[in-house]
């Protein structure tokens, strides 16, 4: 699978489009992977399992994107995180999205840190 938004999402937002049905996340959480986490977000973990909360500005013009750095401290294992996952729960809980990362490899006891404004959710909106 490429990375994107989870079946669950997808349903959740059109039940919340064509069937009056209430959708939102309290707060989105965010996990590290080495590879294509897959169609459940579950594939290629990172050795650093901590979900990390993050927080997002409006949206505007089909982009969500992060609004205060993400960061894991001492963190685990020595790897190059590729790909992020974004859940509903601290742990548990159902799997949103998920896209890529561009950064350095981390070492073990290293901070690792997703920037502000460098996680971003992006739909196609019709022009």
């Amino acid at each position: 699978m490429a990375t994107g938004i989870s079946n669950y999402l997808g349903n959740a937002w059109l039940d919340a489009l064509g069937n009056a049905t209430s959708f939102s996340v309290a707060q989105p959480y965010v996990k590290l992977h080495v590879g294509d986490p897959g169609a459940n977000g579950t594939a290629n973990p990172a050795v650093e399992t901590t979900r990390k909360a993050a927080s997002f500005g409006a949206a505007s013009g089909g982009v969500l994107t992060s609004d205060a750095a993400i960061s894991w401290t001492n963190i685990a294992g020595s790897e190059d995180a590729t790909h992020f996952t974004t859940w509903d729960a601290l742990s548990g809980g159902n799997f949103l999205f998920s896209g890529t990362i561009t950064g350095n490899p981390y070492t073990a006891g290293d901070t690792y840190t997703i920037a502000s404004g460098s996680l971003t959710a992006t739909l196609t909106i019709a022009s």
